[in-house]
């Protein structure tokens, strides 16, 4: 996917997070790390927070919180430039954590005035999500609301909410748990976005919910271009996309790494209630440039998922070809412009 707006450039985590962990010792936030990545993710209860403490919370939100903020706000890029002109006035963060989402949320609608709620069962993170939010510029994250609440069945939103996220928090959640959220969050709003892990289980959380948003009521407008069935046989592959996340000094030293920046992969749904057009193709692969020709993997309403090649003797086709990403539209005059 292309690389966000310049205006949008200043509404990142990355100050505010760099400020707030001086004080947590690598070795300690790198011990932590270590076995959070061994028992967080998809094996927590829901009354059972992994978090325990605020040294527990700065170690996983210097690890994991830039890459989340940065398939969100790929994953709500899509989705704006599906809904040209639609901006939320209310937006909930369902087990938002330290706020990752709810800061793309603010890059990808800056001075919308929106409010925003941040539900999430582990108090410590909240806190520091709230600490973080004061340093940013945007008053949506300034004046968010904090809420501790169980994720799960019994979980309810406000009736008209306009934007629901739910961000690498449906592998945490128990089948049951994980149904009930994806219903509430099609019950309660306008548009719905669903991020996960661009791993073949990730997906199969993904293409399970998307389901259910369809079932609802929803139209899906990102990334797929068509309500029908996903075309991807389960087992034989998995529909997922890559962002670049660039790395604080602190994240290399957590996570052992030298080069200033990786790619997060992750997968996605977007749908809402109301009138939006799909895109025409998806490009769902990285594409492949040889001599004179570029290869591109599409996701297309009738066709399904195919191949296409432009060749050099295409002219102006082939020059945008050349310059498509993974993920973006195909052909890149089809993207509504906003």
């Amino acid at each position: 996917m292309h690389a966000p707006d310049a205006a949008l450039a200043d509404e990142t985590p990355h100050t505010a997070l760099a400020g707030l962990l001086d004080g947590l010792p690598p070795r300690q936030a790198a011990q932590a790390v270590d076995r959070l990545i061994g028992h967080y993710r998809g094996r927590t209860p829901t009354d059972a927070p992994v978090l325990r403490d605020r040294s527990d919370v700065a170690a996983y939100a210097a690890y994991r919180m830039p890459a989340t903020f940065e398939a969100v706000r790929a994953a709500l890029d899509a989705f704006r430039a599906r809904t040209p002109g639609w901006a939320p006035a209310t937006h909930i963060d369902i087990g938002g954590g330290t706020g990752a989402a709810s800061w793309a949320v603010a890059a990808a609608w800056p001075g919308a005035g929106h409010s925003t709620t941040v539900l999430d069962w582990a108090e410590p993170a909240l806190t520091l999500g709230r600490e973080l939010a004061r340093q940013a510029p945007s008053e949506a994250l300034r004046t968010a609301r904090w809420q501790r609440r169980a994720i799960g069945d019994g979980l309810a939103l406000p009736d008209g909410t306009d934007l629901v996220t739910v961000s690498y928090v449906l592998g945490e959640l128990a089948e049951a748990d994980r149904h009930a959220v994806v219903a509430e969050a099609a019950r309660a709003a306008q548009a719905v976005a669903l991020i996960e892990p661009g791993t073949p289980d990730g997906y199969l959380r993904i293409r399970e919910a998307r389901d259910r948003l369809l079932a609802a009521g929803l139209r899906i407008v990102a990334p797929c271009p068509h309500g029908a069935s996903c075309p991807i046989e389960p087992g034989t592959d998995w529909c997922h996309f890559a962002t670049r996340v660039r790395r604080s000094s602190l994240h290399r030293r957590v996570k052992g790494g030298s080069l200033p920046y990786e790619d997060e992969k992750f997968s996605y749904v977007a749908a809402v209630r109301f009138d939006a057009t799909p895109a025409g193709a998806r490009v769902v692969r990285r594409p492949q440039i040889r001599k004179g020709q570029v290869l591109l993997d599409l996701c297309a309403p009738e066709e399904g998922l195919g191949r296409t090649t432009v060749t050099k003797r295409q002219g102006p086709l082939y020059r945008a070809a050349r310059d498509v990403s993974w993920g973006d539209v195909w052909p890149p005059e089809e993207e509504p412009r906003h």
